[in-house]
Order: C-alpha cells, then structure tokens, then sequence
C-alpha cells in the first residue's frame, strides 16, 4: 500500500468563499436573456436574499473573530484566518453587487420597458399619476410614516434590521427649530414597494421611497429638502438562541430574539447619491468602517449602489398578474397513482412502499397523510416533527384537529431553525392549546431530521405507518424546492422511527438501529465507513461507485476519505448545490472526482446517496448535508431505499438526469470556479429538472437508454464541460 497521502491547505476551498461562488450562479440565471423575464427579475430577489443572510450570520461571525475581540476560531482545512478571509469576502461581494446593478440597470430594466412595464419617478408623472401619487400619500402612507429628526433633543432611533429608511438633510423655511436637520423616515413594511400609478391593462408603478423624498416637505412642516437618499443597514442576527441556561426553552429564545433587535451593523448600503454628510452621520451612529486599509489594499464596509435598495422587494413584481407569458410555465405535480385525494392512503402504503419526488410529485399526499390521520377513527396517534413550516400549515392544523378528535399527538418544533423562531413559537402555542403534546428537543442540539408517524388499530393489531423527508412539512416550499420522501409500513423501518421519537421526547437510549442513521450518534461514522467500503473494493479491484447529491460538503474528513477512494480508483460524481469545500480533478488527490452544481428554476435541496455498482448499489436519502454541524450538532436521519422499483427509479430516472444536465449544471475546477456543463459535439441539450418535469407528465421512468448511475460516456462527457457549448434553453 503506497503511503498515506499527506492534506494541504491548498487541497481544501474555503466554505465561505465557495458559498459566494454558489450566489454567484444565482446571479448568473438573473443574467442569463434565455430566462423568461421575470424569472430573472425573481433570481435578482434570491441572490439579494442570499446575501443579506450571508451577511446577518457568515460575515457577522467573521467580523466578531477579526475585529471584536471574541477569541478566533481555528482556521478551516484551508488554512485562511477570519481577516483574511473578510478581505475576501469584500472584494468578491463588491464585484457580485456591481454586478447585479449592472444586470438590473443594463439588461433588465430596458427588458421590462419593452414590456410595457415602467418603473416611472416624479418627472415623468401626468396629471392622473400625480393625483393618484398624492391620494395614495395622504390616504395610505402618510398615517402610517413617523418622521425622526436627530439632534441632541432626538436621539438617533434603532435602526432595524434590514429596513429600508429615507435620510434627507433639511433646511429650515418658516417655524421653530434649527436651520438645517438631520431626519429619517423608515419606509413601512405593511405598504407596498411597487405602488400602481397606471391605468386599466398598464404596468406603471413608483417605487415607495420616490412618493416619500417627494413629499417630505409635508412630513416636515416649514422645512425642505436639500438633499435625502436611501439607506439600509444589515446587523450581526447570529445570536446564540440558547447562550446560556434555561428552565423553559420557549421563553429563553424569545429573549434571545429581542436581543437580535440591539446587535451591530454589519453592512451599510445607501444609494450612490447619498451626500458625505449623511453618510459620515450614518457611519458615526453604527460604527461601521469605510475606506480602511489592510496591508495596503482599501476595504469598507459601505456599499454605494447605482438604483433600488433592496431587491428582495423584486419578488413582489416577479408575481405581477397577467404576466405569466413572461415566467416559467405553470408547475402541475403529478399526482402518484394510489396517493390521489379521496385513495385510501393507508392501504396504499401498507401494500407497498411509495417515493415521492418533489415538486415533480404533487406534496398533497403528505398533507393529506396527516389530515386523513386527523379524521380516521381508527388512528391512535400522530407524531411529528417541525423544522420550518407555512405561515398557514394545514399539516399544523391537521394536527390541532386530530388532538381536538382526541388522538394522543406529538408534535416536536424546532424553535431554534433560523429566522423561523417567532412563527414556530407561535404554532407551538396553538398547539398547546388544542392539546398537542410539544416538545421542543434539545438545548444543545438543532432537530432538523423530517418524520411523520401515525399509529392505526387495524383489527386486533396495531399498525405503523412513517414518513420520512429530506425537505421541510411546508406546502409552499414544496412547490419551489426539489425534495424525496419515503411512505413505508416496514415494520424495522416503524421500529426505529418509535425509538427515535421515544429519543427525541425522552433520552430513551439503547435502541439498536435497523434501518436508520442517525446524527448525531452514527451518521458521520457511517457516512466514513460506506466510502471507505467503495475505497477497499476498488483496492481488491472489484467494482465500486459513489454518487451523492448534496446542498453542502464541508466536513474535512468526510472530503479526506472521498480523495483516498479516488486514489483507489472509485468514480465519484457528486451534485453540491451550494457550498463544495473539496477539490475535484487534483492530480495524485482526486482525479477520479467530478463536482457539479445545479440552479434551475427549482431549489436543489434533495440528498441521495448511493455507495456501489449499478444493480447492487446502497441507496439512502437524508435530511442532512455533509456538513460537521449535521454531523455534530443536529438531530438527524439517514434512511434506505430498498424496494426494487424505486432504486430503479432513483437510479434511471432521477440521478443521470443530474449527471447529464449541460444547460444549468455548473462544473467545478481544480482552481475553485465553476464553468457551464457543455454539450458534447451533437449531443442534444438536456436540463435536468424539465426532463424530470416531463417525466412526471408522462410516467415515472425515464427513456431505458439514458445513462445510469453506474454507467455512461455521455454523462461523463457532459460533466467533464467538454465539448461543443450548448445554448442556454429556457
């Protein structure tokens, strides 16, 4: 056996980096012309989303490390330190927001111009557009909007958290008051961004903060405008929810989310505009740094930006009535056979297993699972847990009904997923109420596995069925992300979700895993020890294969043993929507690895994995990413698919449409930047998640001649990016 090869630095990409890297490829579908027209004007919502949480947690954490005297962590596998990497992060993130002007200023704007959808300002206002600016004014916005001076007599007010607000200098013409002013207006999240100014059929709109600069001088009596310009600051919201002890873990992360509302700036954007004045009173008040230098090179933590602040309000004109010609076609899930509403769902899952493949499959037969559980009297109990769901679940309220209709239900929510606390805490309280039993897990671990269990009296046995997901209990984001699941009555499989539960509410420990994996207990062990299998067949020359499909790879020794089964000689393809902290195609490391990454229409969210050749493989689908902190730091669940017909189904339909996408797949260099699969000669184009689309239209499998899992020169061809480029098809 050759000696152990020795990890560098340089073998490993840097998490945060590679996250920008994936933003970037968002950005890329705003850019992209073949995209219908307000699909791009959605992707340029994402990737201001995307960022804006980037900052809020990633850079937030960074900058406390390099800056705020918290003692630094130790460097990542890629060696990079907290400054360093900070110097990074500005320089790419200046380019990505330059970027995303240009695209919104240079391409879309005269796109939606030819559509006969303006975006108008004062000057180009006609006597009916003036009338009804100032209508909406007096009638809409003006009870609603607080006008704030700052003197000595005003304090500066808290700024919030991703608000948009209107900063203006004022000179004083008639009253009480000193000559000039420094005021802010706080543009109101209950009133639209886009107001409509057009007429019947006309797509005329004003933007929110262009009504309010003018009229501030009726916000302001006896004072006119010099100069305003828009603001909008982005703060440190990575706060420990459970820092420090507590008997109740509801109330202990309701302070935690007060707190959020205190901390600090960690990104100033203002309209490129904006005087000296007001911006050096902003930066004043948040402390933030503009223009600094380290080892010489300008760094500032201040974004001036040519047109709208906050483009996640392009969501708004993304769903503009009447425009569908203008986005993707209409999504219509399939309904499986056997899962349609009004099927008896129960006796379909007790006569065979059933795989659902969202938004490809319809999500309704998970609803209905719980809500035919809610009503049938023969249902003993419900258990579930909740990571993220819908402002208006209808799993939630399936789930107060069934304890109304005296079922004993469970319910385990997550208070501590991320930006979703307050509205978990508000369904758990709903629950309490109607009798659910809650539980909210574990101080010190995240529960982020997705499973459903309903006990059923059938006879003179009791009988289990489960559901198990890669994705959330959330009917809206099953339409917009691609998630599996699994409905089983497999006894072993029931046994174990019974003991993960019993876990889970608890500390009943001891069990001993069937079927599934769990974290954070077995599931980075088992992950290492099912590479390090393909790794010893590929060394006694027997056939071996790792597929995994991922949002995440990060953890080091998960990305070691994939670059020793490489140097075995195991083909690897591996699909990572986001972040890819592994190097693929480094000679002597992992020449035997290929890295795509997937953005398309749909959020690429499902995880598979499969470990061996084609026809004897090992297929599971997980709620975590290869992550540490799924590893670690969370609950979760790694399951099998073991019937015949859907291994088939993953392995001929599912997966070679990933591994022969040349439209919207992305390959990952040596050097850390990705490239744009490419067709092969003639070979004709293929997008993943329309195949899957069409599939699902016409049946569950695949055309028997695409490439599978375990074969096929065309998949490898295209996943290489060699060859002829393809044209980018809408």
């Amino acid at each position: 056996m050759p000696d152990p090869v020795v990890y560098l630095p340089e073998h490993f990409i840097n998490r945060e980096l590679s996250w920008l890297e994936f933003n970037a490829r968002v950005l890329e579908e705003a850019q992209d012309p073949s995209n219908p027209l307000l699909e791009r004007v959605k992707f340029l919502s994402i990737f201001s989303s995307n960022l804006d949480e980037f900052f809020m947690v990633r850079v937030a954490g960074l900058r406390e490390q390099a800056f705020g005297g918290v003692a630094p962590q130790d460097a990542g596998a890629d060696g990079l330190d907290a400054l360093t990497l900070l110097q990074r992060i500005w320089q790419r993130t200046r380019e990505l927001v330059e970027q995303q002007y240009r695209c919104w200023n240079k391409a879309i704007l005269p796109a939606l111009v030819e559509q006969q959808i303006l975006l108008l300002k004062e000057c180009d206002f006609d006597k009916t557009q003036r009338k009804i600016v100032d209508e909406f004014f007096r009638q809409r916005a003006f009870p609603i909007l607080t006008p704030m001076a700052i003197d000595p007599s005003h304090p500066s007010p808290r700024f919030h958290n991703r608000g948009l607000y209107l900063a203006a200098l004022l000179q004083r013409t008639s009253g009480l008051g000193p000559a000039e002013l420094f005021a802010v207006v706080q543009l109101p999240q209950v009133l639209p961004r886009f107001i409509d100014v057009g007429g019947p059929h006309e797509n005329k709109f004003v933007l929110l903060e262009d009504i309010i600069a003018c009229k501030l001088s009726e916000l302001f009596g006896g004072y006119e405008s010099a100069h305003q310009a828009t603001f909008r600051l982005t703060r440190d919201m990575d706060v420990d929810m459970l820092e420090q002890e507590s008997d109740d873990m509801l109330r202990a992360i309701e302070s935690r989310l007060r707190a959020r509302q205190h901390s600090e700036a960690v990104r100033l954007e203002v309209h490129k505009e904006m005087s000296r004045d007001l911006l050096e009173t902003l930066i004043g008040e948040e402390q933030l740094q503009e223009n600094f230098f380290i080892e010489g090179e300008k760094y500032s933590e201040v974004y001036r930006v040519d047109g709208m602040l906050d483009m996640t309000a392009l969501n708004e004109l993304a769903r503009l009535p009447g425009k569908d010609a203008l986005r993707d076609a209409p999504l219509t899930p399939r309904q499986p056979l056997g899962m349609r509403r009004g099927d008896n769902l129960f006796a379909e899952i007790a006569d065979r297993d059933v795989l659902l493949h969202h938004p490809f499959d319809s999500f309704d037969p998970v609803v209905d699972f719980i809500q035919s559980a809610a009503e049938d009297p023969h249902v003993l109990a419900i258990k579930q847990t909740l990571y993220r769901t819908s402002g208006d679940s209808p799993i939630v309220k399936s789930l107060i009904q069934a304890a109304e209709n005296g079922k004993h239900v469970t319910a385990l929510v997550e208070l501590k997923a991320r930006f979703d606390e307050a509205n978990n805490i508000s369904w758990s309280r709903q629950m309490e109420r109607a009798g659910v039993h809650v539980v909210y897990g574990f101080m010190d671990l995240k529960t982020h596995c997705k499973l459903a269990m309903v006990v059923r009296q059938e006879g003179a046995k009791v009988r289990r069925y489960v559901h198990l997901g890669t994705g959330n209990y959330n009917p809206a984001t099953a339409r917009l992300y691609t998630d599996m699941a699994l409905f089983t009555s497999n006894k072993l499989m029931a046994d174990d979700c019974t003991a993960l539960f019993n876990f889970l509410t608890g500390y009943s420990q001891g069990h001993e895993w069937k079927k599934l994996v769990i974290a954070p207990t077995d599931l980075h062990r088992r992950t290492i020890e099912l590479i390090d299998e393909q790794t010893a067949r590929a060394r006694e020359g027997k056939s071996a294969r790792i597929f995994a499909k991922l949002n995440s790879l990060v953890d080091g020794e998960t990305i070691e043993a994939l670059y020793q089964a490489s140097q075995a000689g195991v083909p690897i393809d591996l699909v990572i929507r986001g972040i890819c902290c592994l190097r693929p195609g480094l000679p002597g490391i992992s020449e035997n690895i290929r890295v795509r990454s997937i953005v398309d229409r749909f959020l690429e969210h499902s995880r598979i994995m499969v470990f061996g050749e084609a026809g004897k493989e090992h297929i599971f689908l997980s709620s975590a990413d290869w992550m540490p902190r799924n590893f670690e730091r969370r609950v979760e669940v790694m399951f099998p698919i073991e019937a015949p017909d859907l291994k088939r189904r993953i392995c001929d339909e599912i997966i070679p449409a990933y591994l022969r996408d040349n439209c919207r797949a992305r390959v990952l260099m040596p050097d850390g930047s990705y490239v744009r699969a490419a067709a092969w000669h003639d070979e004709p184009e293929h997008r993943a998640q329309r195949e899957l689309l069409s599939a699902a239209s016409v049946g569950p499998t695949l055309a028997k001649s695409s490439p599978s899992v375990g074969d096929g020169d065309a998949a490898a061809k295209s996943r290489h990016g060699g060859g002829q480029k393809s044209k980018q098809g809408a």
